[in-house]
């Protein structure tokens, strides 16, 4: 199985990359972290995008605040497909980076989650590798109906508590 690289702009985004994590360990997908900054260490995030491929790479999520730039850098890099996860921050609610990561030039895409969105970060990339995975497939249908699953057992808790007749 391919790898899904994570990279965050600053070891400050990890409480919210750690959920990207968690969520690949439940699919038991394997994953690499690293910390490069597209304005302070760029060469080392061009050297991560561009080998990642060869390195055994299948996509790559890229978590940064404020400006972020880090996934339109990555993406720049590599054809691999790269997942922009913009994170909150305390200056403008974290829309600053939402910009930043889903305005991107034609040519070069980054698909972008929601703010703080690792978690469909994770998904994301478990259903582009899934497209040569049949096991990974399988995983992901089974936990689109455990999901359903609690949607309707919900249901029939606030039918049984609430609904008069």
């Amino acid at each position: 199985m391919k790898k899904v690289g994570i990279v965050m702009g600053s070891a400050s985004d990890l409480p919210i990359v750690k959920k990207a994590m968690d969520t690949l360990d439940s699919f038991s997908v394997p994953y690499e972290a690293h910390v490069y900054s597209a304005h302070r260490t760029p060469h080392e995030a061009a050297s991560f995008a561009s080998k990642a491929r060869e390195n055994g790479f299948g996509v790559i999520i890229a978590a940064a605040g404020m400006a972020a730039h880090l996934a339109g850098a990555i993406a720049a890099q590599t054809t691999l497909p790269v997942i922009g996860i913009p994170c909150k921050s305390d200056k403008l609610d974290g829309m600053d980076a939402l910009l930043s990561t889903v305005q991107m030039p034609s040519g070069i895409p980054v698909a972008t989650v929601a703010i703080d969105g690792a978690t469909n970060a994770a998904l994301l990339a478990c259903q582009i590798l899934a497209l040569s995975d049949i096991e990974l497939a399988k995983k992901l249908d089974e936990k689109r109906r455990a999901d359903a699953k609690k949607v309707l057992e919900k249901d029939h808790e606030i039918m049984l508590g609430l609904n008069k007749q």
